[in-house]
């Protein structure tokens, strides 16, 4: 065997298929509602912010785990809202992204061999940084179309292997927000099991009438085992900032912070200015008009796609819906995305990209995280489907 070959953790394939819509969407000049870019307008404080933090030199390196404004903030955040006091010194991590959290995380608390419950529909990169580290991601699913939880599936799925649970809520790509019932039975075996809990509440802003966000943190017995990932990204419309956090009990914090500062050193450093103005000077109506805006813009996409034919799954959170698309042409859902791109100008992602092998093949996921002309204009396109 040559010795110029790629890793064995090495993925067969080097494109997820939502950045590949998100090319394809791009050659044809479409409408991108493959990616959670979220291009709506950034806050005015923020951008402000983030501008004066450069013309005032905060252009170098910060400690890894951020600026103390930004982690003082987060801690007054919590305050407020989960009514938990947090140590900005020792509980508290400002880091790459979300996505840099929870990688992060999981170098400094798995090993190899180590078992992660995961619940299907499920979010892509969490399982591929598991697997990139030679953990085993252990599938659960919740129940099709309701995403209901089965405490009995997850409770046979734990072996003496097991050492996480990963819970996104609300979630991508089902929007599925977990209730009081099902997070209380999940720290019930965390707790049982000595698992610890990797809680992923990127959305935790974008929740509907109905349901409430609850940070499984805030549970009796789990604020020590509980990971908490966020981030700016989706809140303050700046994905491209790449500003996201940790919430964590101290005796983990420091691994964390090890491999954080190994892999990426720190978040970028105006964009921590930017976004502690946001939470220091943003109202609370923010928050919520936030919300009511983003569940206008769910209201006109679930219709355009009922309209299409393409019956749509509500989602009780977050920014995406999950869309049965059986009347596109295509065997895969990977070719009814493109079969939908080709015929009207709008990019989804195939949804076999959220399930294990074999499922997910008639369905689509759909962003509605965009600006109002943008969206309105890919709903007329959408409603024009069952004409092509």
């Amino acid at each position: 065997m040559s010795k110029l070959r790629t890793s064995a953790l090495a993925p067969g394939s080097v494109q997820s298929e939502i950045r590949a819509m998100s090319l394809l969407a791009d050659e044809v000049g479409g409408i991108n509602m493959a990616q959670g870019i979220c291009d709506t307008e950034v806050p005015l404080v923020v951008r402000e912010a983030a501008k004066a933090a450069i013309d005032e030199g905060h252009n170098i390196y910060t400690r890894q785990d951020g600026i103390l404004r930004l982690r003082k903030a987060i801690a007054g955040d919590w305050q407020r809202r989960n009514a938990i006091t947090l140590d900005p010194e020792r509980e508290v991590m400002v880091t790459s992204g979300a996505t840099g959290a929870f990688y992060s995380a999981a170098l400094a608390l798995l090993d190899a061999g180590d078992e992660a419950i995961l619940f299907e529909p499920l979010y892509g990169y969490h399982a591929g940084t598991l697997r990139s580290m030679s953990v085993t991601p252990v599938i659960v699913p919740l129940v099709y179309g309701s995403w209901a939880l089965d405490i009995d599936v997850v409770r046979a799925a734990i072996t003496p292997k097991t050492r996480l649970i990963v819970i996104n809520t609300p979630s991508n790509p089902a929007g599925k927000v977990f209730t009081r019932t099902e997070l209380e039975a999940l720290a019930e075996l965390a707790i049982e099991h000595d698992l610890f809990v990797f809680s992923d509440e990127i959305y935790e802003h974008f929740v509907y009438p109905g349901h409430e966000h609850i940070s499984m943190a805030t549970l009796p017995g789990m604020r020590a085992r509980t990971i908490t990932l966020s981030g700016f990204s989706k809140t303050f419309s700046v994905t491209g900032w790449r500003v996201g956090s940790v919430v964590a009990d101290a005796k983990w914090t420091p691994s964390i912070g090890y491999f954080h500062d190994l892999t990426y050193v720190c978040a970028p450093a105006p964009f921590q200015h930017g976004c502690a103005a946001g939470l220091e000077q943003l109202p609370p109506s923010f928050y919520t008009d936030m919300a009511r805006d983003h569940e206008v813009k769910r209201a006109k996409t679930l219709a355009a796609l009922t309209d299409a034919g393409l019956t749509p799954h509500t989602p009780d959170g977050a920014y995406y819906i999950l869309a049965d698309a059986t009347p596109l042409n295509g065997t895969t859902s990977a070719e009814k995305a493109r079969d939908l791109l080709r015929r009207t100008g709008v990019a989804s992602v195939a949804g076999s990209a959220f399930f294990r092998k074999g499922g997910g093949e008639n369905l689509l996921r759909f962003c509605f995280a965009k600006r109002d002309g943008d969206l309105d204009e890919a709903c007329a396109r959408l409603r024009r489907l069952k004409d092509s």
